[in-house]
C-alpha cells in the first residue's frame, strides 16, 4: 500500500501536488465538503481551528465531494468563490474528489478503512466526514459527518498530536 501521504492530488486551483504537500508533513484534518448541504455550517467551525491550531503545526484540507444528493455542483472557481466569500476559508482544498464506490480517488481508499470510535470503517456516509491524520500520515481518528469539528473529541485528538 502506498503510504498516504505520498498519493497524488490536485489543489482546487488544477496543481498537481501530494497529500503530504498539501499538509506539510502536519497533522490534518481531511473533510469532504459540499457548498450546498444542511451541514455546510461546519465550514465556520472548521475554519476555526484552521485559525486556532495551524500556527501549532495542524491544517484542514478540505475536499469537495459531489456524490451526495448532488451537493456541490459548482466548478473550481465557484466552490473557491463561495468558500472564501461566505466562510473565509484560508486552508487548502483539493480538486473535487470521489470518496466512494469504484471512482473513489486513492486517498479516501485507504481512510475509509478506518473505523470510527463504534468499530466501523467502510463508505464516507455524507458530506463533512473526518479523518485525522499525524503528521506521519497515519490516520488516527475518524469523526462521522454529524460530529462538528469544534467538538472537544474532535479538539482533544487533534491536540493530543500537537506540541504543547
Amino acid at each position: 500500500m502506498t503510504d498516504l501521504l505520498d498519493l497524488p492530488v490536485a489543489t482546487l486551483q488544477g496543481e498537481d501536488t501530494t497529500l503530504g504537500a498539501l499538509t506539510g508533513g502536519r497533522p490534518a484534518l481531511l473533510v469532504n465538503v459540499a457548498s450546498r448541504c444542511g451541514l455546510t455550517p461546519q465550514y465556520t467551525q472548521l475554519e476555526e481551528l484552521q485559525r486556532e491550531y495551524g500556527p501549532r503545526g495542524f491544517t484542514v484540507v478540505g475536499v469537495p465531494c459531489n456524490q451526495f444528493a448532488g451537493q456541490e455542483p459548482g466548478t473550481a472557481e465557484q466552490i473557491a468563490g463561495f468558500c472564501s466569500a461566505t466562510y473565509g476559508v484560508t486552508f487548502p482544498l483539493t480538486e473535487k474528489l470521489e470518496v466512494n464506490g469504484d471512482g473513489a480517488h486513492p486517498v479516501y481508499r485507504q481512510l475509509t478503512a478506518t473505523p470510527d470510535v463504534t468499530g466501523e470503517a467502510g463508505p464516507v456516509q455524507w458530506n463533512f466526514e473526518k479523518f485525522l491524520l499525524d503528521g506521519d500520515g497515519s490516520v488516527v481518528a475518524r469523526f462521522r459527518p454529524t460530529t462538528d469539528p469544534g467538538a472537544p473529541e474532535v479538539r482533544t485528538a487533534i491536540e493530543a498530536l500537537l506540541p504543547r
